[in-house]
């Protein structure tokens, strides 16, 4: 059975700031029921619209260098851009692909991006993205344990 929701981190721990996405999902992993699967990449792919089908809700979570610190949340739609390739995709256009493809409907979608500072290769964490993801952590856990049925799966 696929869990009901969805945490997709996207980024790259070798490049600072970029592995805000994927150190939220570790942080949040230790404290999820099975209603919740966490997932990781370096990037989004069009075969990820796959891992949407059966969903209820699903969060995208990744480094963001434009948003308001410490982070920002909001609803996803589809969207067609121009960021398809064979390569990577935006999520909005990850949600455009699964709606061509898919007869099934699709689920709530939410982006989560965290801000971030520093992205060369090598790079340590930032300080700053550091509150940053602490916060987003404590946010994420909040809203999943208001928003995950059975009520009360993540340990505060």
């Amino acid at each position: 059975m696929v869990a009901p929701v969805l945490i997709f981190a996207v980024g790259n721990e070798s490049r600072g700031d970029d592995a805000l996405g994927p150190l939220l999902l570790r942080q949040i992993q230790e404290n999820t029921s099975d209603s919740v699967e966490c997932l990781e990449d370096f990037q989004l792919q069009v075969e990820h619209g796959a891992d949407l089908l059966g969903r209820r809700q699903v969060v995208f979570v990744d480094a963001d260098v434009s948003c308001e610190p410490p982070f920002h949340f909001s609803v996803l739609e589809p969207a067609h851009d121009h960021s398809y390739s064979s390569h990577a995709q935006s999520p909005a256009a990850l949600l455009h692909t699964f709606k061509q493809v898919y007869t099934e409907q699709l689920p709530q979608c939410f982006v989560l991006g965290i801000r971030g500072y520093g992205f060369e290769l090598g790079d340590d964490l930032s300080p700053e993205a550091t509150d940053n993801l602490q916060q987003a952590i404590t946010f994420l856990q909040s809203w999943l344990a208001r928003n995950v049925e059975p009520a009360g799966c993540i340990d505060a």
